[in-house]
């Protein structure tokens, strides 16, 4: 069944040293620019990745969440593997939360995967092996799908509220461009393997890490996701300001919405 791509931007990240400065000093406004420019990219949820948190943990992250959420009614992305980090955002949040993520990690099926039980919310699965290592191909990635969803099934966790991400590793890794194409049978496949509609997301940008000349990195994102939008893929985590990949998205949601077409939509 196809169904709309959501948007999340990955913008609100550490990395971005005014992202960084404003968590430190507890400054809400460069965040919530930031959030309110995303919105007005075309963003349909927002992503909080601040990294690691060394002090005041629960803090920032409540102070992230409240900020975001005064600037947006968008769902919030919890983003981090620090469970008490989660725990602190989802306690704050008000409204739409997904968290982002779990594994089959002894400590992230204990610590982190209760907490979408616990405040009923959807969590992200990631198809890795227990110590972090990227599967070899779709097979293998599978099994850990059905793992994955008895873990969920074991919490007491509602199946509607499960999102699997595939995990896709760069192009320019030794078998990038095979890992690629298995991501894409692994979304085709999920359905019928688990039995139900599951969602899926892929981090986009994640296909161009490293090395390499940003107009090439563009092209590329542009021409996979639409083999992501084939696959019937949920959700898409991409940069934002990517202009001409974010208009392949929403040219792609117009193509396959049910309502009457209208090229002020493009």
């Amino acid at each position: 069944m196809t169904k709309q791509l959501i948007i999340i931007a990955d913008n609100l990240q550490i990395t971005n040293q005014t992202i960084e400065r404003a968590i430190v000093n507890y400054d809400p406004e460069p965040i919530a620019t930031m959030v309110k420019k995303c919105e007005a990219a075309g963003a349909q949820a927002i992503d909080i990745n601040p990294g690691p948190i060394p002090l005041n943990t629960k803090e920032k992250m409540a102070f992230l969440v409240n900020t975001i959420q005064s600037a947006t009614d968008l769902p919030i992305v919890i983003d981090t593997a620090n469970p008490a980090a989660i725990y602190a955002g989802l306690k704050e949040n008000r409204k739409k939360a997904i968290i982002n993520g779990f594994s089959l990690e002894s400590v992230k099926l204990k610590k982190i995967l209760p907490l979408a039980k616990r405040f009923n919310v959807e969590i992200i699965g990631y198809l890795l092996h227990p110590d972090g290592h990227v599967p070899a191909n779709a097979h293998d990635r599978l099994q850990i799908a059905v793992e994955i969803f008895k873990a969920c099934e074991n919490e007491g966790i509602d199946k509607n509220n499960l999102i699997i991400d595939p995990i896709l590793p760069p192009l320019n890794w030794e078998n990038g461009p095979f890992q690629a194409l298995e991501v894409l049978s692994v979304i085709k496949i999920l359905p019928e393997l688990l039995g139900f509609p599951v969602k899926t997301v892929v981090g986009l940008s994640n296909l161009t890490a490293g090395k390499g000349e940003k107009a090439k990195k563009l092209l590329l994102e542009r021409t996979y996701l639409p083999m992501l939008c084939a696959s019937d893929l949920s959700m898409v985590l991409v940069n934002i300001f990517h202009h001409e990949t974010i208009k392949v998205a929403k040219a792609y949601n117009t193509i396959i919405s049910k309502d009457i077409f209208a090229w002020e939509e493009i």
